[in-house]
């Protein structure tokens, strides 16, 4: 039975409107509410999301029943943590009756089948497979094997203490990113979205290859602050893959642009996706700080496209929008109000007033809402505002509860590896691969970081992999910062990267083309993906425009200087000579400083 059989009808669809409600109204209330106890906050967080992961949309009639079956058990363990925080304080993540190992059980059980609906088998695998080792490695001989934890112990730190489900990721989830979350959703209930688009088609239609450079700047737009690159292609292709169609380009290079540039959204400032909050937790970095480094390194990322897109616009000869199809000066600022206004207030509320990022994000959606309410007739209709509210509230329930899945599954991983000392093990193994140089194991980073990003989302693969290769990359000299940006970029690089890409697979299909060719053109396209990470260690000056502007600039200068050659060497000659030349130019540009 398919998941369209099941109709909740109206009685359902208020349930889930009143559902959704207080997730929304519970995660913007802990920002105004003060202090809550961790043990109150995230284990609510979980109840809370539950319903939206295991109920939402059945694909069977056996996936509702046991959906239902595992949304009461799982939302009334994390509850009775919840209410019993002050009991369980003081047993120090020790479990004292049978009872309390069944609630520890059933946390674990649910949320790896909670994660597994979500996403797939991949990362609830891996998550299983560290509960199994924490459990059984004991029996491990050699440096791999642990000394072992008694159960009530392990179990305990897992799901009754402030580690495990419970620790610093599952506070990202929490009180950051759901935030975040819910600001994007508000943003793309109104005509924020039609904002995006009417700023890029006017900036950038006239322009030779001007449809594809409208696909670059909307998804980079829409990508900020929707950090999915499966979401922005969705969305912004819609509009952009008919229009560079419809103008004659080849279906693999349109595919292929709007895949790459929705990839890139993700690691565009000011939101950057749940990976850059998760970064703020981990590296003890201010989130304002991320931004800084992170915007020189994104912003040549779209360089490059766009000089690629010029290469193939020499090739193809490929036309701007006709000045007709261009939309109007009044639309373009009517239209774009709807996202500068949230946008403004966001900036505004984190440099200038100094409010946290997740306050600051509060306001913005304050003013977003406000908006909700006209629409680029400047007019107010209540029935349809009274839908962009439910859209609001529907979607940021669904995708917070998504992200929580991840993160939460991700959690598992992070509890063993600590408890275990598993990370460690692993980080010497890094270090003793390499010969304890840096290069050697920014490869070994890199793949590792491409091979598991093939199989989970962006998020938990960065969690994953910085966990691991993280300390050993600090330990051969590079600072935090450096790292997990390295480590987040190559995360990301599986959007367009054979065999799983997922980017290029919904592209693909959406203009009917067969997604090899588009994931090798979006790979010429997406060149700077693969560099960028290792220029910022060759050149770490890019990632410090917050201390030192004068050498970022310059840093910024050099590295897009070596990345034009490159991008357009690599697209805009068949003469291999010509070729050749310019990508050994780049190459000498961007890392000549490390052999002199």
């Amino acid at each position: 039975m398919e998941e369209q059989t099941f109709q909740w009808g109206r009685t359902g669809k208020a349930l889930w409107l009143a559902l959704a409600f207080c997730l929304v109204a519970f995660h913007l209330g802990l920002i105004f509410w003060g202090l809550v106890p961790n043990l109150v906050s995230r284990p609510v967080h979980m109840a809370l999301v539950l319903p939206f992961i295991l109920l939402f949309e059945p694909k069977s009639l056996l996936g509702l029943t046991t959906g239902t079956l595992l949304t009461i058990l799982g939302s009334g363990a994390a509850l009775w943590v919840a209410f019993n925080h002050n009991m369980l304080a003081d047993q120090y993540g020790f479990l004292e009756s049978r009872f309390q190992l069944g609630i520890a059980i059933v946390l674990l059980v649910t949320v790896i089948e909670a994660a597994r609906r979500a996403i797939g088998w991949p990362l609830p695998m891996v998550a299983s497979i560290a509960l199994l080792y924490a459990l059984f490695g004991n029996l491990i001989p050699g440096e791999f094997g642990h000394s072992g934890a008694p159960l009530n112990s392990f179990l305990g730190t897992m799901t009754i203490a402030e580690g495990g489900l419970w620790g610093s990721l599952t506070a990202v989830s929490v009180g950051v990113v759901s935030i975040f979350v819910i600001f994007g959703a508000v943003l793309n209930a109104g005509e924020a979205g039609s904002g995006f688009m009417n700023v890029a088609a006017f900036a950038a239609g006239h322009l030779k290859g001007g449809a594809a450079k409208v696909s670059v700047i909307s998804s980079a737009l829409f990508g900020s602050i929707s950090g999915s690159a499966s979401a922005n292609v969705a969305s912004t292709g819609a509009i952009t893959l008919p229009a560079m169609t419809n103008l004659g380009y080849p279906k693999r290079l349109a595919a292929a642009v709007e895949a790459v540039a929705s990839s890139g959204g993700q690691i565009m400032p000011p939101l950057m996706g749940a990976g850059a909050f998760v970064m703020v937790e981990l590296t003890g970095t201010p989130y304002t700080s991320i931004m800084a480094a992170a915007v020189l390194p994104a912003l040549l990322f779209f360089i490059a496209v766009w000089i690629g897109i010029n290469a193939y616009a020499r090739r193809f000869d490929l036309s701007g929008i006709n000045v007709e199809d261009q939309p109007p000066g009044r639309d373009v600022i009517v239209t774009s109000s709807f996202f500068l206004v949230p946008f403004t207030v966001l900036l505004l509320g984190m440099f200038y007033w100094k409010f946290t990022p997740q306050y600051s994000a509060c306001i913005a959606i304050l003013a977003a809402a406000l908006l909700l309410f006209l629409g680029k007739d400047l007019r107010f209709d209540p029935g349809r505002t009274a839908k962009r509210f439910e859209k609001v509230l529907l979607t940021a329930a669904k995708q917070v509860s998504m992200i929580a899945s991840i993160i939460l599954c991700a959690s598992i991983v992070i509890g063993v590896l600590s408890i275990t000392g598993l990370g460690v093990k692993l980080t010497s193994v890094i270090l003793s691969g390499s010969g304890g140089m840096l290069w050697p194991s920014l490869f070994l980073t890199a793949l590792a970081c491409l091979l598991l990003g093939m199989e989970v989302p962006t998020t938990a693969a960065y969690v994953v992999c910085v966990s691991v290769a993280g300390p050993a990359l600090i330990q051969l000299g590079l600072e935090p910062l450096q790292a997990h940006l390295f480590v987040f970029w190559f995360a990301l690089l599986s959007t367009i990267t054979p065999p799983v890409c997922g980017a290029v697979f919904i592209a693909a299909g959406m203009v009917g083309e067969n997604w090899l060719r588009v994931a090798v053109t979006a790979m010429a396209l997406g060149i700077g993906l693969y560099i960028i990470p290792f220029s910022m260690v060759a050149n770490p000056g890019i990632i410090n425009l917050e201390h030192d502007p004068v050498g970022a600039l310059i840093a910024f200068c050099i590295t897009g200087t070596g990345l034009g050659l490159i991008s357009y060497g690599l697209i805009g000659f068949s003469n291999i000579l010509l070729k050749s030349a310019f990508l050994l130019s780049g190459g000498a540009v961007l890392f000549g400083r490390l052999f002199l």
